[in-house]
């Protein structure tokens, strides 16, 4: 049942009970069709439905950048989103390069109908929503349908460990066409294992990666998200340094061998040793 909180002169604050847990959908003061979704208190993406290309929160930031340099400006592309939130990437895309056909699988179903009826998607873009699992979905797509593969999933505020194998990259490649990319949104903090594991894991899949961060992320001074971007073509790191050092909170591309350096010789994760990303400590979104 949603339950709603008139907001100070302002529209209404939603929240309503999802498979995830709590489900909010707080307006944003600053933007007068701007949305925060927070599943259990936790930040999870935001919406302005006046400016779906406006990214507020700076992981999504980093994916609009790879969406941006997966092909040339305004060129369409087919996308597959692993996890769907608010749908904020979906939106990016079909707001940045209109005819780009997407899917989006989304194992929670009342949280996409929340969605859907309180941020409605233009009625034009072409955006198919499907429920279930995201390796079950990623299973269903044709060989080589994707120019770009998003993957942002957490169940309570923790990636599944089904999802951080190399089975699973393996899966991720063979529904990319070649030259396509595969961005992973990951959270970590010290000592930082899981994501070296991450990083070892899709190297043994793709020939190119790059990692984008928070500095403070990458040296393991507090807990964040990190970026990971793989391909089996040259990556535009140029380019991607110079965005994401020109964010609002700046992050840091490690690419090649410092990269390399950065994983400290983890050992790949298969399906029989995965395990959930670590969850965020208590303080992480006070």
């Amino acid at each position: 049942m949603a339950k709603s909180r008139r907001g100070r002169g302002g529209p209404e604050s939603v929240t309503e009970t999802v498979d995830g847990g709590v489900a909010e959908l707080r307006p944003d003061r600053d933007r007068p069709r701007g949305w925060t979704l927070l599943i259990d208190g936790a930040p999870q993406s935001h919406v302005d439905l006046d400016d779906p290309a406006y990214l507020e929160f700076s992981y999504q930031r980093r994916l609009g950048h790879i969406a941006d340099l997966a092909a040339p400006p305004g060129k369409p592309l087919q996308v597959l989103h692993l996890g769907g939130g608010a749908l904020t990437l979906a939106r990016y895309v079909a707001a940045t390069r209109p005819r780009s056909t997407q899917q989006v699988v989304e194992i929670d179903a009342p949280l996409v109908q929340l969605v859907r009826r309180q941020l409605p998607l233009d009625s034009g873009w072409r955006i198919r929503v499907r429920g279930g699992d995201a390796r079950a979905g990623l299973a269903k797509v044709p060989d080589g349908w994707a120019d770009l593969i998003i993957a942002d999933v957490f169940g309570g505020a923790r990636t599944p460990a089904h999802l951080t194998s190399t089975e699973f990259v393996g899966e991720v490649r063979r529904v990319l066409r070649p030259g396509g990319c595969y961005a992973a949104n990951l959270a970590d903090g010290p000592p930082l294992r899981f994501l070296r594991g991450q990083i070892a894991t899709a190297r043994t899949v793709f020939p190119e990666l790059c990692l984008t961060a928070d500095p403070a992320v990458l040296r393991g001074k507090r807990f964040g998200n990190a970026v990971l971007l793989a391909s089996d073509r040259a990556l535009p790191v140029a380019e991607l340094t110079r965005r994401a050092a020109g964010d609002p909170h700046a992050g840091r591309v490690e690419h090649g061998r410092a990269l390399l350096d950065f994983s400290g010789g983890a050992a790949p994760v298969t399906d029989a040793t995965a395990v959930a990303s670590p969850a965020p400590p208590a303080a992480a979104f006070d």
